[in-house]
């Protein structure tokens, strides 16, 4: 199956695509031009017992790399990865949290910022998300040196 790609080392357009192997190799040469490549397709197979499972993992838009876990990380029938959803409602608990203190919006962003290395760091669970953004509005207090108590 030709792909439109063009060999690097032989020039030769003949290059086949395994989306199943995650590889692009020249027919002519045979030489590797890519390797674990990522496919946007969603395939299923059925086990025994007659249940659908995705092959392969989701990957999020702001991954390091690492792997992800397909149905704990997407958010299903609505497209949106619960981190996102995690990361919405902890700005607007902040953002309500500092515009009754009357922080600005520098602090607002410093305050979620906070809360996102808290949770890449997992230390947002089973804690409480109102008690966890006032520790992060509370840290940004103290490092920008705004006086107000909490």
């Amino acid at each position: 199956m030709s792909s439109g790609r063009k060999c690097k080392n032989c020039g030769s357009l003949d290059i086949e695509v395994d989306p199943a192997r995650g590889d692009a190799v020249c027919t002519k040469c045979g030489s590797v031009l890519e390797d674990n490549i990522i496919v946007a397709e969603v395939q299923f197979e059925e086990n025994a017992h007659g249940a659908s499972n995705a092959i392969g993992q989701f990957v999020s838009a702001d991954s390091k790399g690492g792997p992800t876990n397909f149905g704990a990380s997407f958010h299903v029938g609505m497209g949106i990865e619960s981190r996102e959803v995690t990361l919405r409602k902890a700005r607007n608990g902040i953002a309500n949290l500092c515009n009754q203190l009357r922080l600005n919006q520098h602090c607002i962003d410093t305050a979620c910022n906070f809360f996102k290395m808290a949770l890449a760091r997992n230390l947002t669970r089973g804690r409480r998300n109102t008690h966890m953004y006032a520790a992060c509005v509370y840290i940004t207090c103290r490092t920008e040196g705004t006086p107000r108590i909490l």
